[in-house]
C-alpha cells in the first residue's frame, strides 16, 4: 500500500467523521454526558465511539421495568 488515497475518499471519510462527531456531541449535550469528550471521540474513528455510546450511555439494550412487572396489567 503506498499511501495514494482519491480525493473522494478522503471527502467520504471526513464526512462520516464529521456527522458522527456532531451526533454525539449534539445528543451527549441534550442528555448531560461529557459533550465534548463525545465530540472530540467521534472525530477519531468510526463507528466504535458511537457504538459505545449507544450501548454505555444511552443504553438502548435496557429493558423497561414496566414491562418486566405483571402488576401493571388489567386483570
Amino acid at each position: 500500500m503506498n499511501g495514494d488515497y482519491s480525493l473522494t475518499l478522503i471527502i467520504v471519510v471526513a464526512a462520516i467523521l464529521f456527522i458522527q462527531s456532531i451526533f454525539l456531541f449534539l445528543d451527549a449535550r441534550k442528555r448531560s454526558h461529557n459533550y465534548w469528550f463525545w465530540g472530540i471521540a467521534g472525530l477519531i474513528q468510526a463507528p466504535m465511539p458511537t457504538l459505545i455510546y449507544l450501548i454505555f450511555v444511552r443504553k438502548i439494550f435496557h429493558k423497561k421495568a414496566g414491562y418486566l412487572n405483571d402488576d401493571n396489567r388489567d386483570h
